[in-house]
């Protein structure tokens, strides 16, 4: 009978060691897919990670937090000022071979080769991605738009440095945005993932940014390591974009970017040329 209760006790402790295994494992699995999922940023305001913080997250985003030169910045009538010996930006752009990223934070298109390059005070600087922001990070005068597109170019490298310059536009809701509709099969095959597709030759002459008036001004990028002396130009003309539009790039990104844009920065005294 003392045989049989040691073997019911034995039992019992091989069955609660077993019990206790299975649950740190499962422990064990959680906490790999939490560091996996970790984000180096995120938009939340409360977050430790939000916008308040990316500069103090390392070192090399100091410029978040301390630079002068910071964007988005609200476009205020008041600081406009009509600069029309700036010249017009000349674009010349190229169909080519992209790819449509899920970047987590945005949805982007990046030209894999040459898309050509737009002519901004004198230097080519090259088409290298574009992605959307919703709602818009800029204002003009206070008006928040339903999403911004920003078109990143960089010149070659003179003296181990290059510039950046950036193209923007507004979008308000209305009909639908021809390029985005094209890509909305893509869009949704990327949904909350971090896959790249491989979209073939996509034109950027398609996201008709062509204008006549832009509002122009030195500032940074809206993301970490917000590197400053970003050349801004802003176009005047507003397009349209559908509601769905929208709310397909809100759902495709991770759920922190639901809302992607950085909060608006000090102007410091700068003047917006247009």
């Amino acid at each position: 009978m003392i045989k049989d209760l040691s073997k019911h006790i034995l039992s019992w402790w091989f069955l609660l060691i077993c019990i206790f295994l299975c649950l740190h494992q499962t422990v064990l699995l959680i906490s790999a897919q939490e560091v996996e999922d970790e984000r180096e940023f995120d938009y939340g305001e409360e977050s430790k990670k939000g916008p308040h913080h990316w500069g103090e997250l390392k070192k090399e985003w100091k410029a978040c937090n301390h630079g002068k030169l910071q964007s988005p910045i609200d476009l205020l009538y008041q600081r406009i000022k009509l600069s029309p010996k700036l010249g017009q930006i000349e674009m010349n752009y190229k169909p080519n071979n992209a790819t449509i990223n899920n970047r987590g934070h945005d949805i982007a298109i990046k030209w894999l080769e040459d898309a050509g390059s737009i002519k901004i005070n004198g230097t080519d600087c090259f088409l290298k991605q574009c992605h959307w922001h919703s709602p818009s990070e800029h204002t003009l005068n206070g008006r928040r738009f339903d999403l911004e597109l920003h078109m990143v170019h960089q010149s070659h490298e003179v003296n181990g440095e290059s510039k950046i310059a950036v193209t923007a536009l507004f979008y308000k809701i209305g009909k639908p945005d021809r390029f985005l509709s094209k890509l909305t099969r893509d869009i949704i095959n990327i949904t909350d993932t971090k896959k790249v597709v491989h979209q073939g030759v996509i034109d950027p002459r398609e996201l008709r940014l062509n204008g006549l008036m832009y509002y122009r001004y030195i500032g940074s990028l809206t993301v970490p390591p917000c590197t400053e002396g970003v050349l801004w130009a802003i176009n005047k003309r507003i397009s349209t974009v559908s509601r769905e539009q929208v709310r397909l790039l809100k759902l495709a990104v991770h759920d922190y970017a639901e809302i992607n844009a950085r909060p608006l920065q000090p102007i410091n005294g700068r003047y917006i040329h247009l």
